[in-house]
């Protein structure tokens, strides 16, 4: 069975192009390592993965929510930092859950009322903000113990992690099946890989919650000032609890129009637009051009231009979540003892466009026995001279 997991993982992270490699250039290997991380109230053991090349880019993967605990790299005079906002042990994620790097899922972002039916039944999730179902409920991927399936070195470092999720986890139907691939090679790109097969007839959407700040996590400027492009011409209005009206809003000439660079701090706070206004930021699905693909393609570039930091993220799915860590109020102790507020960190989680459960002009997030989930993502961490 590790074999199989093994050859489906590969297969799938070779066509979706993530390792990237220059033809020209010398194989350098890519180093993957595991320590222990501590252990849950239960005595489950969690561990502390990373992989990391041979040009300071490194990544730390904790198997509890497979989550992404830190990505670090240089700036253009060859500073190494880490850019992800989050805590520095277990006990941060265990005991002041904010969703910072984590796996989410069974379904990421928001379920309007916490319901959607399929073949003519009814399914109640858990309501954990406010009257919607979020990233799964309460009490999702993220707050799971995942298990290493394999670990290795080369020219692009490897992890596999898995799950199962039993039917009825959290009122989702179906048995699930997840792994989760993280691959890093010499080029910088991180790549994620989420592929999920079901018993049944059931929903899924993942994608990961990583919060970025390109100058280093607890810098004092935050990220506002960071240049970001989303090549989408429309975006998807929320109602007062953030779930999507349905409507696509062309972006172009508003505070939502990012298809040139664009820095963040210019419309965050523009409390004349009103979706500005019920997001308390940006808190917003865009619609990208690219659609789904089969291999992923750009879905947004964030740069920092006083660190040359640049962050590219691409995906196989159709929507992105720009998010500005609107919740974010500076009560909770961060890495280094850094207290985060809003601003501080950006995610951009490519993905499902929110409710489409509810929404069939969105699409379908339906997944079925014999069609597995899959979705593939990169994060191309790189510097700009």
């Amino acid at each position: 069975m590790r074999k199989a997991i093994m050859n489906i993982s590969t297969k799938a992270i070779l066509a979706c192009g993530i390792a990237l490699f220059a033809a020209s250039a010398p194989a350098l290997a890519a180093e993957a390592s595991r320590a222990p991380a501590g252990q849950l109230a239960d005595g489950t053991a969690i561990e502390t993965i990373t992989l990391s090349n041979g040009h300071g880019v490194s990544a730390k993967i904790l198997t509890y929510g497979a989550t992404l605990q830190s990505l670090s790299g240089p700036d253009k005079q060859g500073k190494v930092a880490d850019v992800l906002l989050g805590y520095d042990d277990l006990a941060g994620y265990v005991d002041h859950p904010n969703y910072y790097g984590v796996t989410v899922g069974r379904y990421a972002n928001r379920i309007a009322g916490g319901k959607f039916t399929l073949d003519g039944k009814s399914y109640q999730l858990p309501l954990n903000d406010k009257v919607n179902s979020l990233h799964g409920g309460g009490k999702g991927f993220d707050k799971q113990a995942w298990k290493v399936v394999s670990l290795k070195s080369g020219p692009t470092a490897m992890l596999v992690l898995s799950h199962v999720s039993p039917d009825g986890d959290s009122g989702y139907p179906g048995k699930l099946d997840v792994t989760v691939t993280y691959t890093l090679d010499e080029q910088g790109n991180l790549g994620i890989v989420f592929d999920a097969k079901t018993d049944k007839p059931t929903i899924v959407n993942m994608t990961n919650h990583a919060i970025f700040n390109l100058a280093g996590e607890g810098s004092p400027g935050g990220a506002l000032d960071h240049l970001l492009t989303i090549p989408a011409k429309a975006y998807t209005p929320v109602d007062a609890n953030l779930i999507p009206t349905g409507e696509l809003k062309p972006v172009t000439g508003g505070v939502f129009d990012f298809q040139s660079p664009r820095r963040v701090a210019d419309g965050i706070r523009d409390g004349r637009d009103p979706q500005i206004v019920a997001g308390r930021g940006y808190d917003h699905n865009f619609a990208l051009d690219k659609g789904a693909t089969r291999t992923p393609a750009l879905a947004a570039r964030l740069e920092d231009p006083a660190s040359g930091r640049v962050l590219e993220v691409l995906s196989t799915e159709p929507g992105v979540q720009f998010y500005t860590g609107n919740f974010l109020d500076g009560t909770l102790v961060g890495k280094g003892g850094h207290l985060y507020r809003m601003g501080d960190g950006i995610a951009l989680e490519p993905q499902k466009f929110p409710d489409t459960p509810n929404q069939p002009a969105f699409g379908s997030a339906r997944v079925d026995p014999g069609k597995p989930y899959h979705h593939a993502m990169v994060y191309r961490l790189t510097v700009k001279p």
